[in-house]
């Protein structure tokens, strides 16, 4: 037998209502803060993610699933994550044509190659929202009162933002530098991955999650020290904004998430009690990408949220999520002669809208009477082979009507 691959998983119809409530829980939001979809190729040419992500990223250097085009001519790489391609499709559409900022979302497949576990699979989904074109740190404050309220729409409680600001082209260089010198004397007590973080990306040494490393992190100096005037102001209107709306949020100096476009702000939401899978959405600003993609100087922020982690939490609070839609008339027939009828029925009520299914395979009225108890439908109707012998049963209320196949649609569009 055939098994899904490794790192992925089947959503089967019973988690579907999980998803659907959440995605559409997003779309009735995105619609609310003014985001229009974009959908983008779930591949790209992999230089779109080498480039925008960052050469010394985990996700570059070893999580990317990379494939050659047939002809030989381009290397692919299946998507990652999303920022980096909504960018190239901004370029190479013309959206700085656009009123700014240009605010897009999207909802799709992602793909990395890391060790499963609970909440971190190989193929995984992403709610994104990017804000592009506009440095204002009201900005900032909006998205992260998007992610805040679609948990609480959700029904998620007890979460907390962390925050942090790493500078920009001004200011980090130069704490960068004192992390370096910092460390200089320590790369005998860290892991083999920092060393070359200390090589390639020394920010991203206090991204480190190996607990040996803890103790060296714990004695860095902070980049909240070295913030030049206007990212210190940056991040001083941006928690003034969060404070006026109410959400909670804790600064956390070491806070500089795992990829090397972002300036200025970075956050993460986390569960209360969370473990090192527990952040359920991050996200940050990356004024700085647009040009690595080839484009003019322009800001933007984005975020990205697992569908799989707002279902794992929403279960783990046993949140029930509302149902999906479901067939409303089970039409049977009491022999052969009509089920021709009942076929050409059941099409009629979908016609005008009214879900239906209908009993097939031949079996006896009274296993489709059976069958008809374990759908969800509300009704059962059954065809007779004559004036006066159809019925129109209610399953819950257990009652019943004569009513004839031509007025059903009628009877039912009124409220049966």
């Amino acid at each position: 037998m055939f098994q899904a691959p490794r790192g992925t998983a089947d959503v089967l119809p019973a988690d579907q209502p999980y998803w659907q409530h959440v995605i559409r829980t997003a779309e009735r939001l995105c619609a609310r803060y003014g985001y229009q979809r974009i959908d983008t190729p779930t591949f790209e040419d992999a230089g779109v993610f080498i480039h925008g992500t960052g050469e010394s990223s985990d996700i570059v250097q070893r999580e990317m699933y990379l494939f050659d085009d047939r002809d030989g001519g381009r290397t692919y790489a299946l998507r990652p994550e999303f920022t980096p391609n909504i960018m190239r499709a901004y370029l190479e559409h013309g959206l700085f044509n656009q009123p700014q900022p240009v605010k897009l979302w999207t909802v799709g497949p992602a793909f990395r190659y890391e060790r499963p576990q609970a909440g971190r699979t190989r193929q995984f989904h992403q709610l994104d929202l990017e804000a592009i074109g506009e440095a204002d740190p009201a900005i900032d404050a909006e998205l992260i009162d998007y992610l805040w309220q679609l948990y609480a729409e959700l029904g998620l409680r007890d979460l907390t933002v962390q925050l942090n600001s790493i500078g920009d082209q001004n200011c980090r260089p130069q704490y960068v530098q004192r992390l370096r010198d910092y460390y200089a004397d320590k790369l005998d007590q860290v892991c083999k991955d920092d060393r070359l973080r200390f090589e390639k990306n020394p920010l991203r040494l206090l991204d480190c999650k190996v607990p040996t490393c803890q103790p060296v992190i714990a004695g860095a100096p902070t980049i909240a020290e070295h913030l030049c005037g206007p990212c210190a102001e940056h991040f001083a209107r941006l928690q003034r904004y969060l404070v006026a709306l109410r959400i909670r949020f804790v600064v956390q100096p070491r806070l500089v998430r795992g990829l090397d476009y972002y300036t200025r702000t970075v956050f993460e939401f986390v569960p209360e009690g969370a473990g090192s899978t527990g952040t359920i959405g991050a996200g940050g600003r990356y004024d700085g990408l647009m040009e690595v993609l080839g484009g003019e100087p322009t800001p933007g922020i984005g975020f990205a949220t697992g569908i799989e982690r707002i279902v794992l939490n929403l279960k783990k609070a046993a949140i029930e999520p509302p149902p999906l839609a479901t067939p409303e008339v089970f039409v049977a027939y009491p022999t052969e002669a009509q089920r021709d009828q009942a076929v050409l029925l059941a099409a009629q009520l979908r016609h005008a809208g009214i879900g239906a299914l209908v009993a097939t395979g031949g079996r006896s009225l009274k296993a489709q009477m059976k069958h008809a108890g374990r759908t969800s439908a509300r009704y059962a109707y059954i065809v007779g082979s004559g004036p006066g012998e159809s019925q129109l049963r209610d399953l819950n209320a257990r009652s019943q009507a004569a009513i004839e196949p031509e007025e059903l649609v009628a009877r039912l569009t009124a409220g049966a």
